[in-house]
């Protein structure tokens, strides 16, 4: 099951206490995405100064890269409270209603999985954001008519793994949109270490280092990583999570020094076993290895295709050179390569 693999980005049970415990509370706090923590700097900073709420901001990139963080540190940093909910949550247009009713002067509501809300919701949203009022029809039929309520101004933060699924007119309400993009290992590590320092755990450099290498990019894998490593080190090692102490409790957990886990090997090897060459697939690669079509779409390839592993091409998939190397295959002949398009 996806929900068991350390590596997923994302959220899963063993990580909600422990996210809540680690997540920075302010910009000075927060680690990485310098450019994006440079212009959120700025924006609440003028907003402050004129004495207005925030305007409207949507946060999109791949899951578990501190979009819920940035959302709370926006909320500090303008002193107002957060209301957080997220898109599947909300079914029924009542349901926005009351969340907005309830809302203070200057309060963030950070909606997650904003791509998610239906079209009925949606439009209650727009006056919402646009006007700060509501419009709610009262009645049926001939005797059905709209009142409109004021609403306090508020800021409304969305967050989205999918910018492309959100409709074009709640896309053009948000004047602030920020894309977060994977994080370099220089700053991963930077993480783990001001984690470490939090759970109370002894870590040095090199050993940050080989944890945050092999993290995929994402803070949320970086502290889930970094916590299992901490038991490999207290009932195997001395404690202290040195390099190789940190190499050793991710290949017990079958991590390899790209991030690759055993299921993503998996994929590969029945691509380039059982296909060679040839494009495949998403239908024939999930019957091939037993997992669902939509969960590798949305889980596996994502992480593959960034590392230059795999690629997709209008007939399918296929393993490009890095795939066959990082898995220990030769390349198949150079007329193959020509005859399906593998660029070396």
């Amino acid at each position: 099951m996806t929900d068991d693999r350390l590596i997923t980005s994302s959220m899963i049970s063993d990580d909600e206490e422990a996210e809540y415990s680690l997540r920075p509370r302010y910009l000075k706090e927060y680690i990485g995405q310098h450019e994006v923590k440079e212009h959120m700097r700025i924006y609440i900073e003028a907003a402050k100064l004129r004495g207005e709420p925030l305007d409207h901001a949507l946060l999109y990139g791949p899951p578990g890269l501190g979009k819920t963080t940035l959302a709370a540190i926006i909320a500090n940093e303008m002193g107002s409270n957060l209301r957080v909910t997220s898109g599947p949550a909300i079914t029924h247009a009542g349901d926005l209603a009351a969340i907005l009713t309830n809302l203070a002067e200057g309060d963030v509501l950070f909606i997650d999985e904003i791509h998610r809300l239906n079209s009925a919701v949606e439009e209650i949203l727009y006056p919402a954001m646009e006007d700060f009022v509501l419009d709610i029809i009262i009645g049926k039929g001939p005797s059905a008519h709209s009142i409109r309520i004021d609403l306090p101004h508020f800021t409304l933060v969305g967050a989205t793994t999918r910018m492309g699924l959100l409709t074009s007119p709640l896309r053009d309400r948000f004047g602030i949109k920020e894309q977060l993009s994977m994080y370099e290992p220089a700053d991963l590590a930077a993480i783990i270490t001001r984690s470490a320092e939090i759970l109370g755990i002894k870590i040095e450099k090199e050993g940050a280092m080989e944890i945050a290498s092999r993290s995929r990019g994402t803070p949320r894998i970086v502290n889930r990583l970094l916590k299992r490593v901490r038991d490999f080190a207290q009932v195997k090692g001395s404690g202290i999570i040195d390099r190789a102490t940190a190499k050793a409790g991710l290949d017990m957990l079958a991590i390899d020094a790209i991030g690759l886990d055993a299921t993503d090997r998996r994929m590969l090897s029945v691509m380039i076993e059982k296909f060679g060459s040839r494009p495949v697939g998403v239908d024939t690669i999930a019957a091939a290895t037993g997992e669902d079509a939509t969960t590798i779409e949305d889980v596996y390839e994502p992480y593959l295709m960034q590392m230059g592993l795999i690629a997709r091409t209008p007939r399918g998939r296929i393993v490009l050179p890095a795939g066959y190397a990082h898995m220990g295959y030769a390349l198949p002949s150079e007329e193959m390569q020509i005859k399906f398009n593998i660029e070396e």
